[in-house]
């Protein structure tokens, strides 16, 4: 399950009903988080041991399609739910980043505007000298109004 930041919201509003052009992002920006966002942004995102956000390009190539994990084709599925068709691999950590509980989608690499955002079904906890997080294919799920 994924919630959209106010912010999308917004623009997605204003975009469908009231002919305000959005220019959407053409690459997100993965981030993790220690402490919850909210709609309105906010949470504890992680900084510092060589975290950065990971960006994935918008393409049908890196995300899913509605009508099935992996599908590389226009969504034309009821499901509302997309996820990552490639890997998403963060640095590894040099210092302990603490317990992951969050992911958000940013539209820049750094500050930006958080777009969506959702909990981990298994929270993890990365310290210092473990091995780069990593959301395998298909890990990263995101569903929206179903």
């Amino acid at each position: 399950m994924a919630a959209l930041s106010d912010y999308m919201e917004n623009k997605l509003i204003d975009q469908v009903f009231r002919n305000q052009v959005f220019s959407f992002p053409s690459t997100l920006y993965v981030g993790l988080f220690t402490a919850a966002p909210s709609d309105t942004g906010g949470g504890t995102e992680v900084s510092g041991g060589s975290y950065a956000r990971v960006s994935v390009a918008c393409s049908l190539a890196n995300w899913a399609g509605t009508q099935a994990a992996a599908s590389t084709s226009a969504s034309s599925g009821a499901s509302g739910t997309t996820s990552n068709n490639v890997s998403v691999t963060f640095p590894a950590p040099t210092a302990n980043w603490g317990v992951i509980t969050y992911v958000g989608i940013f539209d820049a690499a750094t500050s930006g505007n958080l777009l969506i955002w959702g909990a981990l079904t298994i929270n993890k906890t990365v310290n210092n000298a473990d091995s780069a997080p990593t959301f395998q294919a298909s890990a990263l799920s995101f569903q929206l109004d179903n």
